[in-house]
């Protein structure tokens, strides 16, 4: 008989999924059954079966207000698969997102105290009290093993936690939030990682147009709102970037002098050379050269300011890292290919298949600049991330289109 195993949060009122170290939760097909044990569940991962091999697990680290919700639809588009309408039958309210292929969760859902609670105790979601960890940890590594588990759910509506729901492990695990690289034990569960580094300029003028447009908030509560989390991101959210395989930095633009606008990005993609398994970064023309380019003019249409490449090595947090920058804007998608051509490493499938991705989704924010450009980059680098793995596994289904092998 194949018996499986369920990780639970014990309660909604935030406890961890086992308070009691030596008690673990199993579910047969005819009744549950309660296993105690007297060692640690790792020790005894290997003696029960599973449904499917553990997922692959990506970590997409970032503040709030900063496209992780844009990127999280770029990402399960190249993973391909259809969302399961099915889910959010449970609970309307969840947070999480599922594919045939993709579970992306959002880590909100890990908070330890509700909205109330943290207004009364004066304390950010940002702040580690705010978050439960070692929930976090077990049921992250729960996963990881092939094992589903019943995860809490945080309501952005009322700002308290709804009874949990079932989730069974993917082909990929993607945890979007603040805090996917805070903590030793979860980081170290990561196959992957990403931080997005949006610059002060560009997240204040984000988050106006997110607020103040489609939220109704006024220009004082959005800069009161960005005052209070300040600290607390400078101290819990941004040193995770030291620890990203990758880092998408978005920044004002060069080719304007004294630009305040700041619809005109500069977009840096940040990747570490070495110690990422199964990943190398992407480059222009020659790898480890230094390469400033401006496109044709007559080959890719830009309005003013125009476009500009840069490429190449850098240090970041003393490790060794490959730089591509984009600044500017482009006009046509479709004439996005002329780029693609002179990028290597690039982990596609068939030539044109970036371009193909960027005018699947032209509807989504950043389709225009270097945030979507990039932000399909590095789908496709996961992509091929978790082929390489499948196959190292014995696993030979691939997601997404075509074969297992790359163009470049």
């Amino acid at each position: 008989m194949t018996i499986s195993m369920v990780f639970r949060a014990n309660s909604i009122n935030h406890t961890p999924s086992f308070p009691n170290p030596t008690k673990t939760h199993f579910l047969s097909p005819q009744n549950l059954l309660h296993f105690y044990k007297k060692t640690p569940l790792k020790n005894h991962i290997g003696e029960f079966s599973c449904s499917s091999p553990g997922p692959v697990v990506v970590g997409l680290a970032a503040d709030s207000g900063c496209g992780k919700t844009t990127f999280m639809k770029r990402l399960t588009s190249v993973f391909g698969g259809a969302p399961k309408a099915d889910h959010n039958h449970q609970n309307p309210d969840s947070n999480t997102l599922i594919t045939d292929t993709t579970t992306v969760i959002c880590l909100d859902d890990y908070h330890l105290l509700d909205r109330k609670e943290r207004k009364e105790k004066g304390v950010t979601a940002l702040h580690p009290r705010a978050n439960n960890f070692d929930l976090m940890f077990e049921q992250i590594e729960a996963l990881k093993h092939g094992f589903p588990i019943e995860k809490p759910i945080y309501n952005h509506a009322t700002g308290l936690l709804d009874p949990p729901e079932l989730i069974h492990p993917p082909k990929i695990l993607v945890l979007e939030g603040l805090h996917p690289l805070y903590d030793s034990r979860v980081r170290d569960l990561l196959d992957f990682s990403i931080y997005l580094d949006i610059s002060n300029e560009v997240k204040f003028s984000w988050k106006i147009q997110r607020d103040m447009a489609e939220r109704g908030h006024s220009l004082e509560s959005v800069r009161a709102s960005i005052k209070a989390r300040k600290s607390d991101f400078d101290a819990y959210i941004e040193p995770q970037k030291q620890y990203a395989s990758v880092v998408m930095e978005v920044l004002p633009t060069q080719l304007i002098p004294d630009d305040t606008e700041r619809k005109v990005l500069r977009v840096r993609l940040i990747m570490k050379e070495s110690g990422v398994k199964n990943f190398q970064p992407i480059y222009i023309f020659d790898e480890g050269s230094t390469i400033s380019w401006v496109p044709c003019g007559r080959k890719l249409t830009c309005s003013y300011p125009g476009i500009k490449f840069f490429c190449g090595p850098e240090a970041y947090f003393e490790n060794e890292v490959t730089v591509l920058e984009m600044d500017g804007e482009f006009d046509k998608l479709e004439e996005l290919v002329y780029v693609e051509g002179h990028l290597c490493n690039v982990s596609t499938k068939f030539y044109g298949e970036v371009t193909q991705q960027m005018l699947k989704n032209c509807d989504f924010e950043g389709s225009n600049n270097g945030t979507g450009f990039f932000q399909t980059l590095i789908a496709l680098k996961i992509r091929d991330l978790y082929e390489q793995v499948a196959m190292s596994n014995g696993v030979g289904d691939g997601v997404g289109v075509g074969s297992l092998a790359s163009t470049k």
